[in-house]
């Protein structure tokens, strides 16, 4: 499937009259769609979806200014609490928090192509359903069909990426200080999947919101396949 460039909506559903716009979407509703119509207008709805919550988040502070930013595992709690008066460690949450979410942004950036790889692999077997399904039938669709393969490719990617930042050795060292203190549980979270788990939850979260975009505000339906496609869920 090519990738989605974004088009102007044509000047007259601009300027017109809000009634007059409907008539134009109900008059482009009645036009027959075939099964490929109606597949490829989802799987561009993803796509849609998809590129552009991957620059939301892949921009500078795009997980760690917003809503999706990315807190430590719970376990951090009580090696942070013991650490806070060491030396070296007292500033350990917000220089941790900073690199993970600076990771995340930066592997994000290189997520595009896997996700939208996973929107092409789409059959039409349950299309239909998830066109006249809840608002947001298909990022779930997306989400249980592709989420396990996702972070199979994605946590590499995450791995390099806090490595880039020096999330991990900062990390490890105030993991490896903590284990030494006498008395303690011995911790060793695993970061990187923390971090890749709680960054694809951000971005399904971001990609659920665009779907909801386009299902309900006919302005966001910016080519003539998705108004045709979407048109055809308004009415049920």
């Amino acid at each position: 499937m090519k990738h989605l460039y974004f088009l102007f909506i044509p000047l007259f559903l601009i300027s017109c009259d809000p009634k007059d716009m409907q008539k134009v979407l109900d008059s482009v509703s009645n036009v027959p769609l075939s099964n490929a119509d109606i597949a490829a207008g989802l799987k561009q709805a993803l796509d849609k979806g998809v590129d552009q919550s991957v620059k939301t988040l892949s921009a500078t502070d795009g997980y760690y200014a917003s809503i999706y930013k990315i807190l430590l595992p719970e376990e951090a709690s009580k090696v942070i609490d013991k650490l806070k008066f060491i030396p070296g460690f007292a500033n350990l949450e917000d220089e941790a928090i900073k690199r993970i979410n600076k990771a995340a942004e930066d592997a994000a950036s290189k997520a595009s192509p896997i996700f939208l790889n996973a929107v092409k692999q789409m059959t039409f077997d349950d299309v239909m359903d998830i066109l006249m399904g809840e608002k947001n039938a298909a990022t779930t669709y997306l989400h249980d069909k592709t989420h396990l393969a996702l972070y199979n490719e994605f946590k590499p990617i995450m791995t390099s990426s806090l490595n880039k930042f020096g999330a991990l050795n900062l990390w490890s060292d105030a993991i490896n200080k903590y284990n030494s203190i006498p008395f303690v549980t011995k911790v060793n979270p695993d970061l990187a999947d923390h971090v890749s788990n709680k960054a694809l939850v951000g971005l399904f979260a971001l990609v659920e919101k665009k779907e909801l975009g386009i299902r309900t505000d006919i302005s966001q339906r910016t080519t003539d396949l998705l108004q045709k496609v979407f048109a055809k869920q308004d009415k049920k």
